[in-house]
This record gives C-alpha cells, sequence and structure tokens, in this order.
C-alpha cells in the first residue's frame, strides 16, 4: 500500500525550477517510483520505516501535466498538476482572513476563475487523531470559483494574483494557519528550548498541565468549547443590538470570557501543537517561500518575540529542508481597541519585525503601518497587504524590482545639532523623496538627556533628511516617531509606502509591562 500525503492532490502546484520532494506513507519495504510523464523525470524513493521519500530533478514551468507515483502493480496518478510557484500562507488570524470578507471580495470572487491561481488549506485540528485523519482524506489543492474561493486566505490570494500576472505562471498558494496563534505554535519544543529568553513559554505550559492526564486534558477543553460557544453567541447578540457596548458590560452580562481556554494536549494555542498537527502534515513541501502576517498574539511578551520569531524561521528552514527559504513579513499595522490606553506594546513586536528583516538572511518586510483599522484588529481590506507583500517577492527572491520601487523609507542615523535632531532616512535610493501629510511633525516625539519625551514641535523635509526641534527639548539626544499602538500615518516615501517607526534609544524598562493587564486579540485580557 502506497499513500502520499494529503497535500499532493489533483491540481496540486509544484514548485518550478526547485528540486521537488515526494512523500508519504507506505507497507515497509515497498519499492516506490515518482514521475512526471510528459517530462520524462522520475525518481526512486527512500523509505524509512512507513515513510517515503522522492526527490525528483528541477523542472520548467508547465501549465498542466502528471504526477505518477508506482509501487509494483500500485499506481497514483495526479492529474491537472501545475509546475508554478508556492508560496506557503503562514500566520494567525489576518492571513487566515477568508477572502469572502474582504472588504472587494465580492467582486474579486465573481472574477477569481479567469486568475492562475490555485490554494491549499491546511487542515485545522487540534490532535493528530481520527478526526484529523478524516479532514486530511478530504482535502485536496482547490481552483479557482466563485464558491470555492470564498474561504481562500485573502492576502495569499492578492499576493498570488498579481504574482501570477508578472511571471506569467500558475501560483499556488499553500495556506497553514490559525487565528490567535502565538509563533511558539508552529515550531518544535526543542527550538524554544534552546533560549533562556523563551523557555517561559513551555515553562507556563508545563505548570498548567502538570498533574492531568491525557483524558482530563481533553475532557477540560472539550468543557470548554461548549461554554465558549454559548458565551460567543450571546456576545454576537448584544453587539448586534448595541454595536458601541463596552467590554465590561459585555462580560457583565455574558460571564467570564475564558478564551483561549484551559492548556493542555488538545488546545491549538499551546507551545508547538500547530507544528505538530500543520506544519510536520506538509513539510517538506517545496516551496519558493513564506508569507508571515503574525505577531498580535505575541503581544504580552513583545521583548522576546525577536528570539522567538528567529527561532521559529530557523525551525521551518530545517523542517522544510530549505536553508535558504526566503519569509515575507507583514509588519503589524496600527491598532488599538478603542478601551485600551497606549500600551506601547505593539512598536516592539513592530521593531522585533524590522530587526528580522535587517539580521536574518533572505527575509522581506511589507509594511502595513497605514493599513490598520482603529478597535478593529481585522482590517477588512487586504489588497494591499497581498501588494506590499509582491513587492518584497518581486525584489528580495526574483530580483525584478528595484529596492527604490519596494523598499519602505526607514531610519538611518541622526544627528543633533544646534537645538535640533536631523533623521536621516534609508530606502536604497539616494534620491528618495519625503510626501507628507499635515500634522506629520506631532508624530515625531523628541528626547534630552533626561529621557522625557515631547512632541517636535517644528520640522521639515530635505530629501531624505528630516529637521526637527522643539522648544520643550532644548538639547535633543534622541528621537522616536510613531511610537504608539496606534495613529494617524502621515509620512511617506515617493514610492508609496510608509515611513517605518523607530526609536534611536531602546534602554526601555521592561517593568511597564510586568503584571500589567493587557488585552488580547480576541478582546479577553491576559496577564503580561
Amino acid at each position: 500500500m502506497i499513500k502520499c500525503a494529503s497535500v499532493f492532490s489533483d491540481n496540486m502546484v509544484l514548485q518550478r525550477e526547485k528540486p521537488v520532494r515526494i512523500f508519504g506513507v507506505c507497507s515497509q519495504g515497498s519499492g516506490i517510483t515518482v514521475s512526471v510523464p510528459e517530462l520524462s523525470v522520475s525518481a526512486r524513493a527512500v523509505v524509512t520505516g512507513e515513510r517515503w521519500e522522492a526527490l525528483l530533478p528541477a523542472m520548467p514551468a508547465m501549465p498542466s501535466c502528471s504526477l505518477v507515483v508506482e509501487s509494483g502493480e500500485e499506481t497514483l496518478r495526479f492529474t491537472n498538476v501545475a509546475l508554478g510557484e508556492v508560496w506557503i500562507a503562514g500566520g494567525q488570524s489576518n492571513m487566515e482572513f477568508e477572502l469572502r470578507s474582504d472588504k472587494n471580495g465580492a467582486e474579486e470572487l465573481a472574477g477569481c476563475s479567469a486568475e492562475n491561481v490555485r490554494y491549499y488549506y491546511t487542515p485545522k485540528c487540534e490532535m493528530k487523531d481520527e478526526k484529523l485523519r478524516e479532514m486530511e482524506a478530504n482535502t485536496g489543492w482547490g481552483l479557482p470559483s466563485e464558491e470555492g474561493s470564498r474561504a481562500w486566505s485573502a492576502v495569499g490570494y492578492y499576493f498570488a494574483k498579481e504574482l501570477s500576472r508578472t511571471l506569467g505562471v500558475t501560483v499556488g498558494i499553500l495556506g497553514c494557519n490559525w487565528g490567535g496563534t502565538s509563533a511558539s505554535a508552529w515550531m518544535r519544543r526543542d527550538y524554544l528550548e534552546r533560549d533562556s529568553r523563551l523557555v517561559p513559554y513551555l515553562q507556563d505550559y508545563d505548570r498548567a498541565v502538570s498533574g492531568k492526564t491525557d483524558q482530563e486534558m481533553i475532557r477540560e477543553y472539550d468543557d470548554y468549547l461548549v461554554y465558549q460557544a454559548q458565551w460567543e453567541r450571546k456576545m454576537q447578540e448584544i453587539y448586534a443590538q448595541r454595536p458601541d457596548a463596552k467590554w465590561a458590560e459585555v462580560l457583565k452580562i455574558c460571564g467570564e470570557n475564558r478564551y483561549p481556554g484551559p492548556m493542555g494536549i488538545k488546545n491549538p494555542m499551546r507551545p508547538c501543537g500547530l507544528y505538530d498537527t500543520m506544519v510536520s502534515r506538509v513539510a517538506p513541501y517545496s516551496a519558493r517561500g513564506v508569507l508571515w502576517y503574525q505577531g498580535e498574539s505575541d503581544d504580552h511578551r513583545p521583548g522576546a518575540y525577536y528570539p522567538l520569531f528567529c527561532s521559529m524561521i530557523q525551525c521551518w528552514r530545517d523542517t522544510f529542508r530549505d536553508d535558504e527559504l526566503p519569509f515575507m513579513i507583514v509588519q503589524l499595522p496600527m491598532f488599538r481597541y478603542a478601551e485600551d490606553p497606549d500600551y506601547k506594546h505593539w512598536c516592539l513586536i513592530r521593531e522585533a519585525q524590522e530587526k528580522v528583516f535587517r539580521t536574518v538572511r533572505n527575509t522581506g518586510l511589507a509594511p502595513a503601518l497605514d493599513c490598520g483599522e482603529f478597535n478593529n484588529i481585522h482590517p477588512i481590506d487586504k489588497s494591499e497587504v497581498g501588494r506590499r507583500l509582491y513587492l518584497q517577492a518581486m525584489s528580495e527572491v526574483y530580483g525584478l524590482l528595484g529596492n527604490s520601487l519596494t523598499m519602505a523609507p526607514r531610519y538611518s542615523y541622526h544627528t543633533p545639532f544646534g537645538g535640533r535632531i536631523a533623521v536621516f532616512l534609508h530606502n536604497y535610493s539616494p534620491a528618495c523623496t519625503l510626501r507628507a501629510q499635515e500634522g506629520w511633525i506631532g508624530d515625531f516625539e523628541l528626547a534630552g538627556a533626561d529621557g522625557q519625551w515631547y512632541p517636535a514641535e517644528e520640522g521639515r523635509i530635505d530629501g531624505y533628511r528630516i529637521i526637527l526641534s522643539s522648544a520643550k527639548v532644548p538639547e535633543p539626544e534622541n528621537v522616536r516617531y510613531l511610537w504608539t499602538n496606534y495613529g494617524e500615518v502621515r509620512l511617506f516615501g515617493d514610492n508609496g509606502l510608509p515611513v517605518l517607526p523607530f526609536r534611536t534609544c531602546t534602554e526601555e524598562s521592561s517593568a511597564f509591562f510586568a503584571g500589567t493587564a493587557i488585552r488580547t486579540t480576541d478582546g479577553g485580557a491576559s496577564s503580561v
């Protein structure tokens, strides 16, 4: 008996111009051959226990062909297989956000069948159990259609549409995402154990499950699901009748919001859980790169996000057996709940995301600063985010666009002089100019030796240099820009991309976050 992993199906997209891994399970000792008859390409599989894997050589783009897997008299044949570009769409709810819910979703769905894009949705299951096996048996790659594409990732779709039109090949999006998830859920335990800054993710989980049997953890989570479903219905009824209802009122009427539920082997938010039930089920599928939109659910530990994300990237590169696997990162947009103070923790996540871009090879940064919505953690227009990921891929992966067209202006260095401070920006083009909207000066803050921040009161733009001053800071030493969870974005490069937020002084007290109650991305609260 031979079987391919569920990610292999009719209508699949295989990565062109790179060796392609085909894998699955079989009866021990079976001799397996994989081939693409139309290209006279074949490979013999290596069998290890019940798992087999074959490596096909790099192949050119092809709109339709077949993939044949043979073992003795048994044959599996997949049809309408395309050789094109494969991108993994990973992250949490804003990557999961469906095309049907997008601002322009109805219009896009009506015409999407004409696009040369395809989609695979990795089954979302909490555990490796019979439910997962049933879901995998009923999944497969989908072709674009008004009805069939409704649940596709909107960001992934917009990216794929742009890329396919430019490259003239089929683009396949492999969706591997789940709302509300920490990056720690998407990686193996040993990668968390290697860094003392990441061990608290494991310690929290281990304490929560200490002394519990598997059956107890499953029962607790099942009970939670029943409770939370009822709670969600009550909450939706309240907001349907009173859209402006305060969170405290909702809790008073509905009772405790128990999201994300008790930790245990069935909670998908647990560390390493989705690596086991999703990533490991589709890896090492050959792909050109990863689109990553996540970070919201790690805002309770913003200081750890940089090492966490770096470790996760390395884990995925190892798992997909591609040391150079590109990661195109969405930098978090502006966001704040109406009832929340400005915790300034999303600033730290954005800073960490930019640092990953600057320090980790083969990464790109798609700024989404101006793509957020006040009091709505799920902005409904995903087209611009998809386009900016496309721009990053064009410059950082395919080399078809120059950085001056695809990179946002970002901080380079600053110089205090004569009671003012000059900020120099860098976006890989000395000819860069900035365009500003009214009020932009106040988005900058200055601080002197005392470390007290005050809004800039005067400023001017000189090419890619900004000169600022404030009467309240006669001798400025440091400057920060849009250092806030939510604010208006009013300063852009001449390529239309927003200037990235920054701070020139990184010695920030961690005491602010210690024990602070911060609302989580689902509207609940957590202790930081």
